[in-house]
């Protein structure tokens, strides 16, 4: 039976990835190791008091080895080296995919709205004015767009559980980081939708609906 006289806050004794386990600290008598660690508090550099900690060992028994010595931030760097790898190059092939898809998409809609100049045409010939026809290209755009990004939200929220493991001190669903993507998406739909959409509009309705065609089409609507 042993005596509690105080209780401390949770330790991470297996790394920063492992879940909290109950721990007690016993008195190195009552409990014998065959190695021992020691944690020295410093005010400044920690290499300075390592000769001086060397000697009160030696002082209290000079056969006893002291190896692996090393500040509390080395000790943390180490501990991390692999996730931060990992980390790393997941982030570096998820900036590729956001850029890929940042092309992708400024592509896609670009292409759909330039074969949409014909229809443009037509509708400014019939008294269509260039800003409505531009509202509504961007504006179904950014529904095709908000609702795609939706999507992927979703499926990005049902998958962070599997970079818990590479995060410390924030978690997967980081707010700041969803809104970041949605915003590249969003400014990057916005410029695919408008610059093709003002140049088509700024062609000549008779042009844009195909001369001769457009004439004889008119025509007949007309009569």
């Amino acid at each position: 039976m042993r005596e509690i006289i105080g209780v401390v806050g949770d330790v991470k004794q297996e790394g920063l990835g492992a879940d909290v386990a109950p721990a007690a600290y016993v008195a190195v008598a009552q409990s014998p190791f065959d190695v021992l660690t020691f944690v020295v508090h410093t005010e400044g550099d920690p290499a300075s008091v390592v000769a001086a900690a060397r000697n009160e060992v030696a002082a209290m028994d000079k056969d006893l080895p002291i190896f692996d010595v090393k500040a509390l931030d080395q000790y943390l760097s180490e501990s991390v080296v692999q996730p931060h790898f990992s980390t790393l190059l997941v982030g570096i092939f998820a900036g590729l995919a956001l850029a890929l898809a940042a092309v992708g998409l400024y592509g896609v809609i670009a292409y759909s709205v330039v074969q949409r100049t014909h229809e443009f045409g037509v509708r400014m010939a019939l008294g269509a004015e260039r800003q409505d026809v531009l509202r509504m290209v961007v504006g179904h755009g950014m529904v095709l767009t908000l609702a795609g990004a939706g999507i992927g939200l979703l499926g990005a929220l049902a998958l962070t559980r599997f970079l818990g493991s590479l995060l410390f001190g924030i978690r997967p669903s980081d707010p700041t980081t969803f809104a970041a993507v949605l915003l590249v998406i969003t400014v990057v739909a916005l410029l695919a939708s408008y610059i093709p959409a003002r140049r088509a509009t700024k062609v000549d309705p008779l042009v844009g609906c195909g001369t001769s065609e457009g004439i004889g089409w008119l025509s007949d609507r007309a009569i």
